[in-house]
């Protein structure tokens, strides 16, 4: 999970102020200190992590906290909007060219994803109503090229290429050329990369740039290498004054330095964020929402925004209704199983509520194994017959069909026994849920001492 060690620091630090009614320096100045170490060991430079604490520091000192009714609320608050500060305040978007053809160059070392995320950027500008141009310029990485046109038939886009043998500048105007011809509108060019800078990667690099004028030029770095990453930033930044970083692997970077320290540090923004294996696996990248999710605030609006662009809003409805009806059954739950899935793994959407939220929704739930255990589900219901499914009452009364649903899918008939038990709960607070809202509509509730 991104952000994991710091979050649980700052969590921890913070609910020690919200649990004091009135503040001292001291308490500030021992919470900043704990800051400082969760931020340190978070690998983020000691100069911002310096900057940042005496920020937060003279802020939480002043009237406006130290004489507030919450003050434990104030100082999350004055966190939030340093954090959000830090990382760049608003988003930061693509610069498309107001006339003809937007040129994005991804450039980066070896390793940090870049060619896959030719092909996530390709994606998400296509979900735009863009029509991009994969342009394969990395002549030297064995099956460099393969893997481009692999990528981009896997999500039906077309991709530039003119072999190993030729040289990059030339296939990168020739690119450019091809996307007039083809009424493409954004061409996505994948440079060759090294296991370190070099000068011969430096040279060809802005040879490509001077020749084909990008509007972007977009550093794909390794969140998961800390420093590291910084440090690259900073070296191809010095030699290309690149435009913005894609920051790669977001979700298996449990610390986050290199997303907290890139911007101070290069001053470019962060564009995006890939935060998993799979081609919608690309965000663009918030600083408001990263900070609330770093505080475990979640992100609310990034959930919604996946939500109604992975989930067909009629269905949706017509699901909503069914569920508060006595009519709901295992078809249904097939149905809405499915939409869910669209969203990604649950440890992800879990990511995005606020802290205390997942935790009450998710007392005693092992989130390990929770997307191994959906799958389970899927496996008994399809196991039963359409007839089962639309009416759950066959299988609880039938010791046969239970053994036939469990050797079906690889189950026992003790978890036959516990999904049928768990749907019929499920349908009883529905039933409550539509009763409530009966009575909601006749004004009833104030007789009742709720």
């Amino acid at each position: 999970m991104a952000f994991e060690g710091l979050t649980s620091k700052l969590q921890e630090t913070i609910k020690k102020l919200k649990g004091k009614g009135k503040l001292s320096e001291g308490d500030i100045k021992e919470a900043m200190r704990e800051v400082k170490r969760a931020l340190l060991e978070a690998d983020v430079n000691f100069k911002i992590v310096k900057d940042f604490v005496k920020k937060v520091s003279e802020k939480c000192l002043g009237n406006e906290v130290m004489e507030s009714l919450t003050p434990g609320q104030m100082v999350i608050k004055v966190v939030n909007d340093e954090l959000t500060a830090l990382m760049g305040k608003t988003e930061s978007k693509i610069n498309y060219s107001d006339t003809g053809i937007t040129v994005i160059m991804l450039v980066g070392l070896q390793g940090a994803g870049k060619t896959t995320m030719c092909g996530k950027l390709a994606l998400s500008l296509k979900k735009k109503n863009k029509k991009p141009l994969l342009v394969a310029c990395d002549v030297y990485r064995p099956a460099a090229i393969k893997q481009l046109t692999v990528v981009g038939k896997s999500i039906d886009i077309p991709v530039f290429s003119m072999g190993d043998k030729v040289n990059p500048v030339d296939i990168s105007r020739a690119a450019i050329e091809h996307a007039k011809n083809n009424d493409c509108n954004v061409v996505i060019v994948d440079t060759a990369g090294r296991l370190h800078i070099d000068e011969a990667l430096m040279d060809e690099l802005k040879n490509i740039k001077s020749n084909i004028n990008p509007s972007e030029i977009l550093l794909v770095v390794d969140s998961m290498t800390g420093q590291d990453a910084v440090n690259v930033a900073e070296s191809f930044n010095n030699t290309l004054d690149i435009n913005g970083v894609i920051l790669t692997k977001l979700d298996g970077d449990t610390r986050g330095g290199a997303a907290l320290s890139i911007r101070s540090m290069t001053g470019k923004p962060i564009k995006y964020v890939g935060l998993g294996e799979k081609m919608n696996d690309l965000e663009v990248f918030y600083p408001d929402r990263m900070a609330s999710r770093i505080l475990g605030m979640g992100d609310v609006l990034s959930l919604i925004e996946k939500a109604q662009s992975a989930i067909d809003e009629k269905e949706a409805k017509e699901l909503g209704e069914k569920m508060l009806s006595q009519d709901f059954n295992f078809e249904d739950f097939l149905s809405m199983f499915k939409q869910v899935k669209k969203l990604g793994p649950i440890g992800k959407l879990l990511e995005m509520l606020p802290n205390n939220a997942s935790t009450k929704m998710l007392q005693g739930v092992d989130l390990s194994n929770s997307d191994k255990e959906l799958k389970k589900v899927e496996s008994i219901i399809y196991s039963m017959t359409v007839k089962e499914r639309k009416n759950p009452t066959l299988i609880s009364s039938s010791s046969s069909r239970k053994k036939r649903i469990a050797s079906g899918s690889g189950t026992s008939v003790q978890e036959i026994n516990k999904l049928l038990k768990q749907f019929e709960m499920m349908r009883k607070s529905m039933k409550q849920m539509k009763d409530m809202q009966k009575m909601a509509k006749k004004g009833l509730f104030g007789k009742f001492p709720f």
